[in-house]
């Protein structure tokens, strides 16, 4: 578990230029600490201490913001950015070096049983405020764009942005927008406002 956390901090310092310094990390990264105490809940929950590993993943949310239900299963190397407002359902699996920004949720439709909830690759980045729903799969190194809803499976070393989303680069080829890293994502809400300007623009041209 100590090994654990060790890696889980360099993972931080690897990912986020803020860090400074390893008492920094462990005292202020609500991230880190939703992620350390649902290692403790997973394990509880595995031996079928329900009530137990419930009462430490709802204490963690309480003071981290963070939701994850015990028995999600979570590869090495998690990094939650910021964190606050995020859900991972029960039947969640995620797989190693994954990257979560805040306000970011792995939950269900509400009419599946059973396998409920998303499963994610190796090495996926999940923008802010991404909604990923469903017994569906996010192949290894796919991103998803801030803002987007996903109900329908990601392709492996794809990009995918929108309501609903949609896959924008795949194989490392364009198909409707341009590269991206996390800060360069699409975003679907601007270009909507974008084209309104432009019509607005285009009718008080023909008024006036």
């Amino acid at each position: 578990m100590l090994r654990q956390l060790k890696e889980e901090i360099n993972t931080i310092f690897e990912r986020d230029p803020t860090a400074r310094s390893y008492l920094e990390v462990l005292l202020c990264y609500p991230g880190l600490h939703a992620v350390f105490c649902h290692r403790i809940a997973h394990r509880l929950y595995r031996r079928k201490l329900f009530f137990l590993a419930r009462l430490i993943s709802q204490v963690s949310r309480f003071f981290t913001g963070i939701e994850i239900h015990p028995g999600a299963v979570i590869g090495k190397r998690f990094f939650i950015d910021h964190g606050s407002g995020i859900v991972i359902g029960e039947t969640t699996e995620i797989g190693d070096d994954v990257t979560l920004y805040q306000g970011a949720t792995l939950g269900g439709t509400g009419k599946d049983k059973g396998k409920r909830h998303p499963t994610i690759g190796n090495n996926v980045t999940i923008g802010s405020g991404a909604k990923i729903l469903g017994p569906i799969t996010i192949g290894h190194n796919a991103k998803i764009g801030a803002g987007a809803v996903v109900v329908r499976c990601i392709p492996p070393n794809s990009t995918a942005v929108g309501v609903p989303a949609h896959v924008v680069k795949k194989e490392g080829k364009d198909v409707n927008y341009v590269d991206l890293n996390h800060t360069d994502i699409p975003d679907p809400f601007e270009d909507e406002i974008r084209a309104l300007e432009k019509r607005v623009r285009e009718l008080e041209q023909r008024v006036g």
